[in-house]
C-alpha cells in the first residue's frame, strides 16, 4: 500500500523549468515535498526521494498523513500477536 501511495502522490507532482533552464519539482498535497535538478528525470528522482524521506520522518512522528486518490495511510492496522518462545 506504501508503494501505491508513493506511486499516486507522484502523479500528483507539479514541475515547472525555472529561467536558468534547471527544473523544480512539488508534490501540493505533501507541504515541504519538493525537489531541484539539471533535468526533469533528474527532478522526478529528487522528488521520488524527498517524499519517501517526508513520509519516514512523518510515520516515525505519528503525524496525520494527507490522503492521496482514497489510499489513508492514518488508518491504524491492528498489531499481530508475536509468538512467544517456550522452553
Amino acid at each position: 500500500m506504501l508503494l501505491e501511495y508513493i506511486n499516486k502522490a507522484m502523479g500528483k507532482a507539479v514541475y515547472d523549468k525555472l529561467e536558468d533552464g534547471t527544473f523544480t519539482g512539488n508534490i501540493p498535497q505533501c507541504p515541504g515535498v519538493i525537489a531541484f535538478a539539471d533535468s526533469l528525470y533528474k527532478c522526478e528522482h529528487e522528488l521520488r526521494s524527498s517524499l519517501e524521506g517526508w513520509l519516514i520522518v512523518k510515520i516515525r512522528h505519528g503525524d496525520n498523513l494527507p490522503v492521496i486518490d482514497k489510499i489513508n495511510l492514518n488508518v491504524k492496522m491492528p498489531r499481530q500477536k508475536r509468538a512467544t518462545a517456550h522452553g
